[in-house]
């Protein structure tokens, strides 16, 4: 079951260096989980998208590292990282305009910014949401798009244990309690599927090595 406890980044301001320093962090355990390369490879299957939006987005460099690997068959995207903050520095959309992409944010509640696109995506973000606001977000999602594709924290034994020792890498304090409670807050099985608009979609759920729960869903033509 499912348990869901504030994570202490989300109630920090984006200056704060605690803050700064978790999501410092959280690019190591990116990288650690192969976040970037499971997203890319789950999205490799997806026709090229002239707007693709990634829901939670932060500061793009996660959604810059998906871009990087699929830049030669994905050409000329639009991306809008979606974000209740804009922190996207110059230097991460420059690297979109490296790649010939272009890079926007859309700031505030995902409720109420969510843009209409090719394909939506959501990296370590739905876990965030109780079954019926994920369900909300689930339909809204449905509405705006023909592809979703979302990479979360699997909840295992094994991850809660990963979880649990993120402090050797040095990771502080906030990355330390998220990590762990992110675990219990995530996915396994059809936990997604089941809040999914069901009709017209094709939908998989499945394990992503080592740490993430990957969910797809594309509609019907």
């Amino acid at each position: 079951m499912r348990v869901l406890t504030p994570e202490l980044l989300d109630g920090l301001a984006a200056d704060d260096p605690r803050a700064m320093r978790s999501r410092r962090d959280l690019v190591l355990i990116n990288g650690l989980m192969r976040q970037q390369a499971i997203m890319a490879q789950a999205l490799l299957n997806c026709p090229p998208p002239h707007v693709w939006a990634d829901l939670g987005g932060g500061d793009g460099r996660f959604a810059l590292g998906v871009a990087r690997r699929l830049a030669k068959v994905w050409p000329g995207v639009r991306v809008l990282i979606v974000d209740q903050q804009d922190i996207v520095t110059t230097e991460t959309r420059t690297g979109f305009e490296a790649l010939g992409w272009h890079c926007e944010v859309r700031r505030g509640d995902v409720f109420e910014v969510l843009p209409v696109a090719d394909i939506i995506t959501a990296n370590l973000f739905l876990h965030h949401f109780d079954d019926a606001a994920l369900s909300r977000l689930l339909a809204a999602v449905a509405e705006h798009t023909g592809r979703f594709v979302a990479c979360e924290p699997r909840r295992s034994r094994f991850a809660l244990l990963a979880a649990h020792l993120v402090g050797l890498l040095g990771c502080n304090a906030v990355t330390r309690h998220d990590a762990v409670v992110s675990v219990e807050a995530g996915f396994t099985a059809q936990d997604v599927s089941r809040l999914w608009p069901q009709e017209g979609w094709r939908l998989t759920e499945r394990a992503g090595f080592p740490f993430t729960h990957v969910f797809t869903a594309r509609r019907d033509v």
